[in-house]
């Protein structure tokens, strides 16, 4: 993978992609636990995402929350 300045990359493999009319869920296997990213349909040709492939799923975010019962 190139450089990039995100610290949250977790490796994984795609399990499976479910497409709709214009975005896309891809869900990654990562250790036994699945991560989902939506991402756009024209975005999974361009990195010919298939079922199997080696992925890295990196997540962005300003901020996290924890919750509790």
């Amino acid at each position: 993978m190139k450089k990039i300045s995100a610290r949250n990359v977790l490796e994984g493999t795609v399990e499976e992609i479910k497409e709709g009319a214009t975005t896309s869920h891809v869900l990654i296997d990562v250790k036994g636990n699945t991560i989902t990213a939506s991402i756009t349909n024209e975005s999974v040709e361009e990195l010919s995402l298939q079922v199997g492939k080696k992925v890295y799923a990196v997540i962005k975010s300003s901020e996290g929350m924890v919750a509790v019962d």
